[in-house]
C-alpha cells in the first residue's frame, strides 16, 4: 500500500536528527513530487541517469546522499545546462526528491562512518566535533592490529576501491579515524585524539605535506566508495518501517 510522502521525510528527519547540523543544502524534501509513496529509488548522487532509472521503475521518490545543494544555485539563482534538465524530467514525472547529507555521514548506526568502522571491525568509536561541521569525525582502534599493506588491501577489498594514499605513518595499524566523502581536512582533528591513520573520500594537495609532516596515514577511499552505505541503509530502513519498496541505482563515480 502506498504510503504518504510526508511521513516517510518525517521519519527519516527524525531518524537522522537534521535539526542538529550546519549543512551545504536542505536536507529534507528538496522537491515535491507525489503525494503518496510506493516505491523509493536510493542513490549516492542526484544525477539524469539516476532520474532516467527511478523514471523506468516507477519509483515516486527518489533518496540521495548528495541533492540540490546552494552551489547549484548560488546566490543569484539560474536554472540552465544539467539543472535545467534534472528538475524538467523530475517535476515531469511528479517525483518527489530528497536529500540527507551530513546528518547521513555521522548518524552513529546506520551513518557512512560507522558503517565504515563496523566493516574494519571497530567494535567502539568516539563521535568529535570537527570545529567546522560538527560531529562526523568518527575515531576508534582496531580490533586487531594490521599491517600497514594488509590494512589497505582489507579497506580496498571491503569498500571496492583503489585507493590514494600519503603513507607517512605507522607500519602498524591501531587506532584510526574516518570520516567519508570530502573530510581529509579532519585528518588533524584526528592527529589529535591519537588516530595516525584517517581514512576519507578524496585528498586534497594542501594535506599531503601535512600529513607527511605530521607522520599520519592519509587515506582517500574515494568520495563515492566511502558514502554508499549510509543511503542504501536509510532507504531499505524507511522500505521497512513502511513496508514499501526501495531499490540502490548504482552509479559508481572515480572520484
Amino acid at each position: 500500500m502506498p504510503v504518504k510522502r510526508d511521513k516517510i521525510v518525517e521519519y527519516c528527519s527524525k531518524k537522522l536528527k537534521v535539526g542538529e547540523f550546519k549543512d551545504l543544502c536542505w536536507n529534507g524534501l528538496q522537491i515535491e513530487g507525489a503525494a503518496e509513496v510506493s516505491k523509493i529509488v536510493t542513490a549516492v548522487s542526484l544525477s539524469e541517469e539516476v532520474i532516467t532509472a527511478a523514471i523506468k521503475k516507477k519509483a515516486q521518490m527518489i533518496m540521495v546522499h548528495h541533492g540540490i545543494t546552494r552551489f547549484h544555485f548560488g546566490d543569484q539563482p539560474r536554472i540552465r545546462t544539467f539543472l535545467r534538465k534534472r528538475l524538467k524530467l523530475i517535476l515531469k514525472n511528479n517525483i518527489s526528491l530528497c536529500g540527507f547529507h551530513l546528518p547521513l555521514d555521522a548518524h552513529p548506526e546506520f551513518g557512512n562512518n560507522a558503517h565504515i568502522m563496523k566493516l574494519l571491525g571497530v567494535k567502539q568509536w568516539k563521535v568529535l566535533d570537527d570545529g567546522q561541521y560538527g560531529e562526523i569525525l568518527f575515531v576508534g582502534k582496531l580490533k586487531k592490529s594490521l599491517k600497514r599493506d594488509e590494512f589497505i588491501s582489507l579497506l580496498n577489498s571491503l569498500l571496492n576501491t583503489s585507493e590514494t594514499s600519503i603513507l607517512a605513518g605507522p607500519e602498524k595499524i591501531e587506532m584510526i579515524g574516518v570520516v567519508s566523502g570530502a573530510g581529509s581536512d579532519d585528518f588533524k582533528v584526528a592527529y589529535e585524539n591519537g588516530a595516525r591513520t584517517f581514512i576519507t573520500g578524496e585528498l586534497r594537495e594542501h594535506n599531503v605535506w601535512e600529513a607527511r609532516e605530521m607522520g599520519v596515514n592519509l587515506i582517500g577511499a574515494g568520495h563515492y566508495n566511502t558514502e554508499v552505505f549510509g543511503i542504501k541503509n536509510l532507504g531499505d530502513l524507511a522500505a521497512k518501517e513502511f513496508n514499501i519498496k526501495a531499490e540502490f541505482v548504482d552509479t559508481p563515480c572515480e572520484i
